[in-house]
């Protein structure tokens, strides 16, 4: 399972130090993201280093569970009551409908709320820090931290399960 790390850095350069030293400590180039302030990132920061800054994808995956779920409760209980006449397929069809409908919901509220990172780190982002987002398995992000942090970044407390996983 993979685990995302997040390190802050005062400035660009330490954060190049830092993906430096993660690359070389053999983190794959895809698992390292950055995260700044809109005028940092439109001026210095590569878009291959970009972090989405919206909770949608997490969103669509909660809503088709929740929706899957729902249907399934529905195609049940409507099984359950005989004059409607709805068979077990109607059950299923159901579920898939309200993991449609779900799926979809969430992902239009989430696209309007910015990523875990970014929320919990917003006041870090505006005052001009660049944070340096890790992705991958915890026994090699803990093998790396003390290289990363040897390159000038300091870990914050966070760590969640990636959504990539």
């Amino acid at each position: 399972m993979r685990t995302r790390h997040v390190y802050t850095t005062p400035d660009l350069p330490t954060a190049r130090r830092a993906i430096a030293a993660a690359r070389s400590a053999g983190i794959d180039d895809d698992d390292i993201l950055l995260v700044a302030r809109s005028d940092i990132e439109l001026d210095a920061v590569p878009d291959n280093r970009k972090q989405a800054d919206s909770d949608m994808l997490p969103a669509a995956a909660r809503g088709a569970g929740m929706g899957a779920g729902a249907g399934l409760l529905a195609g049940l209980v409507a099984v359950a009551i005989p004059p409607l006449g709805v068979t077990l397929a109607g059950a299923a069809a159901a579920t898939v409908a309200g993991a449609a409908v779900g799926s979809w919901s969430a992902a239009l509220m989430g696209s309007s709320l910015p990523d875990p990172v970014r929320q919990r780190f917003e006041g870090r982002i505006e005052a001009g820090e660049i944070l340096l987002v890790i992705d991958a398995p915890a026994g090699v992000l803990d093998r790396v931290g003390p290289q990363i942090a040897g390159a000038g970044a300091v870990r914050l407390p966070f760590e969640a399960p990636c959504s990539a996983s």
